[in-house]
């Protein structure tokens, strides 16, 4: 059954209209189910995610910042494609540009309201809060991500690998990654993709549905969530078509914009000093306490707060990886090793530390200082609701409600593109410019899954379902962890060997060799 060349695309098609139907059908049988499944993983394996996360983060730093660093990510001779500033708003758009809008305030007022110890609404509360908001969205998350993106890209454009997860396996099965074990590799990536994907699709229509209520009185109702998604969907499809280098780019860039001057005018229209200094306090704790938080488990309780936010985090990061991955290893072709772990750890980290800062900084203090509890009920009552009704304690508050929305709908329309880009590649064999046919199938399978999901209820389900994947994920990132080793080391080894060889017949470095029909002496 994989042998056949559309093998990838047919299998994950067929598993991804199977969960339409469950979700359809059955929402309440498909959410218990998922709730079983990921209540387990959290009683039972909760200590292997944590452990699996943290060894990623160390693996990551180790390639960066050892013998590996200066291996490019193609041929010496390839520079980047784009350049940092656009390749960072790329990495954002692909992944969690969304999640902050949605998370930006409700996160940490919640963890202010309910803390994983200690007392609620107290001081002590609302730096624990910025602790494990950091923790969450940290460089636990992005070296998920930088892990997946650095093998693909070393193996794609280093050693000329189909741009699928399975290539990164070719150290370890040879030609193998061609058969049915790395089909069947690629089908989890696809699905876990498509899953994903929908499902942020459908929590970001909520909110921009929620603020269309809140500001203009528009009834929260599915047929106008499903016209949200439909319009997305149109936008995200023709833009995927015009390719990278078109929509895509100048979307991320558009993104950052937006994002840049919604962050930029609470800074300076709130409680500046109270931002800065969240800022500055926030990455001190989190750096003090990186490793304790990191390993966390609460084995003399029933560790609810951990499996609810930390285990669900973690596993969320994970379950993004083969997206968020794939895609970054597309975009950055020329980089060096220690350029990627710079750009996409440590950049990244920072633009979300400092978002946390501005929106919830901010909340916290309104309600801390100010005593506006209030907020704190908007947030305990609908977190979609959360950011907007945040917004009202501010000038203009009308016209930033709908910028927010504005950069809702274009994070929207990146993350879906990407998305899109990266489900053509890997179901067209490591297609690196999948065809407009493919992306279009997958664009309107997602699209048709989150209106399902919404109309029936199965959100939360489905979420559930994607968390419960990072037990397979994680075990095989853990073997691609060796598996770039290996294939790093005898990258290591051919250069060691041309520069004896060089040396040997003194040539100079860039000159070539031996004429193309002579190969180097064993």
């Amino acid at each position: 059954m994989m042998n056949n060349k559309k093998s990838v695309f047919y299998v994950s098609l067929a598993f991804s209209l199977a969960l339409i139907s469950l979700g359809a059908f059955i929402p309440d049988k498909l959410e218990a189910f998922s709730n079983y499944s990921l209540g387990f993983i959290y009683n039972n394996l909760g200590w292997f995610i944590l452990g699996a996360v943290f060894i990623f983060f160390s693996f990551c730093m180790y390639l960066g910042f050892s013998k590996f660093g200066h291996i490019r990510l193609g041929n010496d001779a390839d520079r980047p494609e784009y350049n940092t500033a656009t390749w960072v708003g790329m990495l954002f758009s692909a992944s969690i540009g969304i999640s902050l809008v949605f998370w930006g305030v409700a996160e940490p007022v919640s963890y202010y309201i309910s803390p994983p110890v200690g007392t609620g609404y107290t001081e002590q509360a609302a730096k624990t809060a910025m602790q494990y908001v950091y923790l969450h969205w940290g460089v636990s998350a992005w070296a998920c991500y930088a892990l997946v993106g650095v093998s693909l890209a070393f193996f794609q454009f280093r050693k000329k690998l189909p741009s699928s997860l399975s290539s990164v396996f070719y150290p370890l099965i040879g030609d193998r990654i061609k058969g049915s074990i790395g089909k069947w590799i690629d089908v989890l990536v696809v699905l876990s993709i498509v899953i994903g994907i929908a499902t942020s699709l459908g929590f970001g229509t909520l909110q921009v549905n929620t603020g269309m209520n809140y500001l203009w009185g528009m009834p929260i109702s599915i047929w106008i969530q499903a016209a949200i998604i439909a319009i997305v969907t149109v936008i995200y499809i023709a833009s995927t078509i015009s390719g990278l280098q078109g929509a895509i780019k100048h979307l991320s860039n558009l993104n950052m914009l937006l994002a840049f001057a919604l962050m930029g005018f609470i800074l300076f229209a709130g409680p500046t000093q109270t931002i800065l200094k969240v800022l500055f306090q926030g990455i001190g704790d989190y750096v003090q306490n990186f490793v304790s938080m990191s390993f966390r488990t609460e084995p003399y309780n029933d560790g609810a707060w951990i499996a609810n936010w930390t285990l669900f985090y973690f596993g969320w990061w994970i379950a993004w990886a083969p997206l968020v991955g794939s895609f970054v290893a597309r975009i950055s072709k020329g980089r060096t090793i220690k350029e990627f772990m710079i750009g996409a750890v440590f950049i990244p980290v920072l633009g979300s530390f400092t978002w946390f800062a501005v929106m919830g900084g901010s909340a916290i203090h309104l309600i801390q200082n100010m005593g506006q509890k209030a907020l704190a009920e908007a947030v305990k009552t609908d977190v979609t609701s959360a950011f907007f009704k945040f917004l009202d304690y501010f000038p203009a508050s009308t016209f930033m409600c709908i910028l927010a929305m504005v950069l809702v709908m274009v994070f929207f329309i990146t993350s879906a593109n990407s998305a899109v880009f990266v489900l053509g590649m890997v179901s067209e064999n490591g297609n690196p410019n999948p065809t407009h046919t493919t992306k279009t199938i997958w664009g309107v399978v997602i699209a048709a899954i989150a209106i399902v999901l919404i109309i029936t209820g199965g959100l939360s389900g489905l979420q559930s379902a994607l968390v419960a994947t990072a037990i397979p994920l994680s075990i095989l990132m853990l073997i691609m962890c060796y598996s770039t080793y290996k294939g790093l080391n005898e990258e290591i080894s051919l250069e060691k060997a041309e520069k004896k060889y060089r040396k040997k017949l003194k040539i100079t470095a860039g000159k070539p060799i031996l004429p193309a029909t002579e190969k180097l002496p064993e």
